[in-house]
């Protein structure tokens, strides 16, 4: 006799295990299938904690070296230990994978590990590593299976030499000279780790820009910064192959509208192009499962592709790649599925850069609302005017605030500068309550705070700053 579950979800990263997690707690038996052999998923694993590691250990490595003794700290030029640092790293993964697997079992949710297939609504089954089956009856199914490495055309990762943002997560050496192909978010991250730590760093970008989607006064000004760091960076240039013969790899690349070919040599190349669904190997096409042009999983407004029974959460379906947007339909579908009124508000979903500084945002881009005829007002302050920046020695960037003309309701807030990827919270609340510019000035800020910097920002949407 098969096992049966009122839910089985595929996949234990942040959406998977918060997915389950959930549903237990409203009193479904839920099972978990993970093909790791650890929870996590990528996140936890070999993307943003670990690499949120490396950026806090490389950030006291580069203060230390650079930084102290502005500030009366006198120490001996520090000297990097790679191996130690890695280990950090891997301590740190280790204690967020043991709590997923603690929070499962606190909340009595089954797992299964082996590789899941759907060969229809209502059955899972479960490939071992040996190639054993299982096969397990549920009434419902999400899929969080969550993505993977987008692949260069011509080019083959060998996660020594040519990585992706796993292998650039364990060089075991610093390279000499690192180029980074793509100019989002993974990139500039793991590029600025390895600047910081001793490596040359070129930045190739097919666009004029970096960071897509990204507001571009933002974006102008943290491509700036990093520029002032000692990245360099190759924009409206496409890299066309990448020859592994010698001792160096020689990287060939041409503007990205055609043109002469160029070289670079590089001792590493991290190909950093962006992720793609992990659909395959689900069985989707067997279960009727519909997917979109990009491998997603087409779904309703509460999650339900077109087969009964299949739900499906985080990076497999429309929308942004981003751990806590997989968290909240997790939640949201476990709901639904028992009856409640799930929900995601998709335009209050912050974004961060976790790099020195920092970049957050959340809602509407001055672009974006410029193409929709959108009314509105800006209000902007520099961390140069911020008093506990000041003394921090942290003034780049700014917070700016977007706000509509008619009811002063904010519509979106954009900052670069130091912790704001903490700071963006404040904005996403105010936002979530439909509160105003108006709000976010009158409400008391502690002082000295960065925090201040949106209270003021807030205030100069009404042209009534304080401080500048």
């Amino acid at each position: 006799m098969a096992d049966k579950f009122d839910l089985v979800v595929i996949g234990t990263g942040p959406g998977g295990y918060v997915c389950a997690i959930r549903a237990a707690q409203l009193g479904m038996n839920v099972a978990v299938v993970e093909k790791r052999g650890v929870h996590g998923g990528t996140c936890l694993n070999v993307g943003c904690i670990p690499s949120k590691a490396l950026l806090h250990a490389s950030e006291l490595f580069e203060e230390a070296g650079h930084e102290f003794g502005a500030m009366g700290i006198k120490v001996s030029p520090p000297e990097l230990d790679l191996p130690a640092m890695l280990a950090y790293k891997q301590e740190g993964i280790d204690g967020n994978v043991k709590g997923v697997e603690f929070l499962l079992k606190k909340n009595k949710v089954t797992t299964f590990f082996g590789t899941g297939s759907i060969p229809g609504a209502g059955r899972v089954t479960i490939t071992g590593d040996s190639g054993d089956l299982q096969s397990i009856e549920t009434s419902n199914i999400v899929i969080a299976t969550g993505s993977d490495v987008a692949q260069l055309p011509g080019i083959e990762i060998d996660e020594k030499r040519i990585v992706s943002s796993t292998g650039a997560l364990e060089l075991q050496s610093v390279p000499e000279h690192l180029v980074v192909v793509g100019a989002g978010v993974i990139g500039l991250e793991l590029g600025s780790v390895w600047r910081r730590l001793g490596s040359e760093v070129t930045v190739v970008e097919f666009l004029d820009h970096i960071t897509p989607g990204l507001d571009a006064e933002v974006s102008k000004n943290f491509q700036r910064i990093l520029k002032k760091q000692g990245m360099k960076f190759k924009l409206s240039t496409k890299v066309t192959g990448i020859d592994s013969s010698g001792p160096r790899l020689s990287v060939s690349t041409e503007p990205s509208k055609g043109g002469e070919t160029t070289m670079l040599d590089a001792d590493v190349v991290l190909v950093s192009i962006g992720r793609a669904p992990y659909t395959k190997g689900l069985g989707l096409e067997v279960a009727g499962v519909e997917l979109d042009g990009h491998g997603r999983v087409i779904t309703d407004d509460h999650f339900k592709s077109n087969v009964d029974g299949i739900y499906a959460i985080g990076d497999v379906i429309a929308g942004p790649m981003l751990a806590h947007k997989a968290e909240d339909e997790g939640v949201a579908v476990a709901e639904i599925l028992a009856g409640q009124s799930g929900h995601v508000n998709y335009g209050v979903i912050p974004g961060v850069i976790y790099t020195r500084p920092e970049v957050a945002t959340v809602g509407k881009t001055e672009e974006e609302l410029k193409a929709e005829g959108v009314a509105y007002n800006t209000g902007k302050f520099p961390f140069t005017a911020n008093g506990r920046a000041k003394v921090n020695r942290s003034t780049d960037g700014f917070v700016k605030i977007l706000a509509d003309a008619a009811t002063d309701r904010i519509l979106g807030v954009h900052m670069i500068g130091p912790n704001v990827g903490e700071m963006i919270a404040e904005a996403v609340v105010a936002m979530e309550f439909g509160g105003s510019a108006e709000d976010l000035a009158r409400s008391c800020h502690a002082h000295p705070t960065l925090t201040e910097a949106v209270k003021e920002a807030a205030l100069a949407v009404a042209k009534r700053t304080i401080h500048m």
